[in-house]
């Protein structure tokens, strides 16, 4: 009975071991590869797997999760010959684990090398003002090169970052002696611009007066006019009494004006106004 008892017992273990062999569990961020005899077998998903204890073995065990390459400074020269340091970043995941495994040894100094020379061949094709200005396209293009790049081995890139663009202290100066003289230009333009608006506005201005003084005169003009019409029409009605009484009352309004005037004044009129000034007087009071 002892016999059988340990031979029960070593059943049990073996039994336990051989489950403890064939299942594997898989996190949810991870893949297993698993090789049978040093090949490639399957790979294993998230959750509860069955493999062959003593045939196949998990070889390696795969993060999934998306990765970030340490930020990386390459220096490249620009079309028009201008050197900068262009800080980059690449965010990326392992999709399929059994090509990274057997295509790749290191895959983040891979994809930084990738990306280094992708960079430098992107920049020298465009001016510096071009990098500056244009930084989303460039990171596009930066992150289509890079995923066809690395496709063969099994990896989505997710996100290409350009953090920076560095310059030289003597670009620097440059281009900040560049900037000071285009806002000088700027300011220049701007005072001659209001120098121009205002003479303008100086001469619409003057042209508004001239206007507004013709009108004035052509008004006075049409008033005369018609009093002179007036006048006419009344001395064709009336005959010359008509003309008579306007010369008389102009007489008599020219004689107050000059006697209204402040202080003594003396007034030498000669005898034949006064005379005029009589007649004026009686066509007056006839009027009346």
């Amino acid at each position: 009975m002892l016999q059988n008892n340990i031979g029960w017992l070593l059943l049990a273990i073996v039994l336990i071991v051989f489950v403890f062999k064939a299942v594997k569990i898989v996190p949810q961020s991870e893949q297993h590869v698993v090789e049978r005899f040093g090949r490639l077998r399957a790979v294993l998903g998230p959750g509860i797997n069955l493999i062959v204890p003593f045939f196949d073995k998990v070889a390696h065990q795969i993060s999934i999760l998306e990765r970030q390459l340490p930020i990386a400074s390459q220096d490249a020269i620009t079309r028009d010959n201008v050197l900068v340091q262009v800080d980059t970043s690449v965010f990326y995941r392992i999709i399929e684990p059994e090509k990274t495994v057997y295509r790749i040894r290191n895959v983040d100094s891979a994809i930084a090398t990738t990306v280094a020379g992708i960079v430098r061949a992107e920049i020298g094709k465009m001016d510096l003002d071009e990098v500056q200005a244009n930084r989303s396209a460039l990171i596009a293009t930066i992150k289509s090169f890079v995923e066809d790049a690395v496709d063969n081995w099994g990896i989505e890139v997710t996100r290409a970052e350009i953090l920076d663009v560095n310059l030289d202290a003597a670009t620097r100066a440059a281009m900040m002696q560049q900037l000071n003289a285009e806002r000088a230009r700027r300011a220049q333009v701007t005072e001659a611009e209001g120098s121009k608006r205002a003479v303008e506005l100086a001469a619409d201005a003057e042209l508004y007066a001239s206007e507004q003084t013709a009108k004035a005169r052509r008004i006075l003009a049409d008033a005369e006019a018609y009093a002179t019409q007036a006048v006419a029409t009344a001395i064709n009605e009336n005959g010359m009494e008509a003309a008579q009484y306007q010369i008389a009352l102009k007489q008599v309004e020219a004689l107050g004006a000059m006697s209204s005037g402040q202080g003594n004044q003396t007034v030498i009129v000669p005898a034949e106004a006064l005379a005029a000034f009589g007649d004026a007087f009686k066509l007056l009071q006839g009027r009346k």
